[in-house]
């Protein structure tokens, strides 16, 4: 047998496992790197995260993926070069990390990476007549796996995908995993560079839901790069400096996804500035204070997530669990809060995994499902086992 499946064989039958999470939001904003020893698998899975980092891309690099980022039509060349150049990015900075941490690539057993997005574009968004389902993350695994040496499981979403699902939010399966309870209803909000949640109602998983809820951090990040050159709107300062503009709240509001059933999913491909530009040419203002298009803005993605979580609610009051670079955005929480005065906001660190690290970690988790487990089936997702095994040689 090959060294390396035998050794990934082996892995399975371990009583802990380190594993290695990578996770690149549609953020564009770097890579988190997550140290975890996993034990057990299903919902006997046990995590503790060890370590954790985040690579900042430079800007030169965020501009070449911007150029094929969310676009219908890219330079094939530029996205040929990038899923190679990405995969041996990621694989010096888990190098680095692992030197940080003083720990050798002989001792991690498996890494879980999941790629940076490049398009998302499900059948409701694109409905072109033939085609299903897709969604494209690139970093090719090979190229991670051969540089470190380590065993390599990537690209989650395709068999997700394949199994009739949309690619996403995968977070289903971990949320439900390690973050069920028997006792409490618990809301667990993901703000990237889209907003996603799941709801795992007190001790039901047949009443289980995990989706989309709109826009995250992109047009709040693309403001706050056009006009204030930052990479994004520090704790919500520059929004809460603003007004929000009613009109075009409401005109932004005025789209098909929100009144669409769960679950479902969205991108940048739809909530980009060519929609906020729209918007602003329907309701026909003109020099709009760059202040109040952050508010406004803001309050939007407010305003989408609150409408999600409200259409849950159903037994009486929960938690809200927020990670995500949004969960740093004080402001945008505030205004979450108001909109949803019966519900109690938290950190995901209050759960015992940092708000920061937790997307890198359930994707660790989805790997050691795919080494260890078996098909889970939750919250109407497909009941698949996900990844692809790139081996170091």
């Amino acid at each position: 047998m090959n060294k390396y499946l035998k050794r990934l064989t082996e892995s399975g039958e371990l009583q802990g496992r380190l594993v290695v999470g990578l996770m690149s939001g549609t953020s564009l904003d770097g890579l988190d790197v997550a140290l975890c020893w996993i034990k057990g698998y299903g919902f006997n899975t046990e995590v503790d995260l060890l370590e954790f980092e985040t690579y900042t891309y430079n800007e030169e690099f965020k501009d070449a993926i911007r150029l094929i980022f969310s676009k219908r039509q890219v330079d094939l060349e530029l996205l040929t070069l990038l899923n190679a150049k990405i995969g041996e990015v990621h694989a010096n900075f888990i190098l680095d990390a692992l030197r940080k941490w003083n720990v050798q690539t002989s001792d991690v057993n498996f890494m879980a990476s999941h790629g940076q997005t490049i398009y998302h574009a499900p059948q409701r968004l694109h409905k072109i007549e033939g085609y299903s389902n897709a969604t494209l993350q690139i970093g090719d695994a090979d190229h991670i796996a051969y540089k470190t040496g380590i065993i390599t499981i990537s690209d989650f979403r395709q068999k997700h995908i394949a199994a009739g699902g949309e690619g996403a939010p995968l977070a289903l399966y971990g949320d439900c995993i390690l973050f069920s309870s028997p006792h409490e209803s618990r809301f667990l909000l993901n703000i990237g560079g889209i907003s996603n949640f799941t709801y795992l109602p007190a001790g039901d998983t047949s009443g289980i839901i995990c989706s989309d809820a709109g826009p995250g951090n992109t047009l709040i990040d693309n403001l706050a790069r056009i006009h204030f050159n930052k990479p994004y709107d520090d704790g919500g300062r520059i929004a809460q400096h603003g007004k929000v503009i009613t009109p075009l709240l409401i005109q932004l509001m005025f789209h098909p996804f929100f009144s669409e059933a769960f679950p479902k999913t969205t991108g940048p491909e739809l909530f980009n500035m060519e929609y906020l530009n729209s918007a602003i040419a329907e309701i026909g203002t003109q020099d709009i204070d760059p202040a109040d298009l952050i508010a406004t803005v803001t309050q939007f993605t407010a305003q989408a997530i609150a409408m999600a979580i409200k259409s849950c609610v159903n037994d009486g009051p929960s938690n809200l669990f927020v990670s995500g670079g949004g969960s740093h955005n004080k402001f945008l929480l505030e205004r979450i809060s108001e909109l949803l005065p019966e519900i109690t906001i938290k950190k995901m660190d209050d759960l015992g995994i940092s708000a920061d690290a937790k997307e890198a970690v359930l994707f660790a988790v989805l790997a050691n499902e795919t080494v260890c487990g078996s098909a889970i089936e939750v919250g109407g997702g497909p009941a698949v086992m996900m990844g692809k095994i790139s081996l170091p040689e």
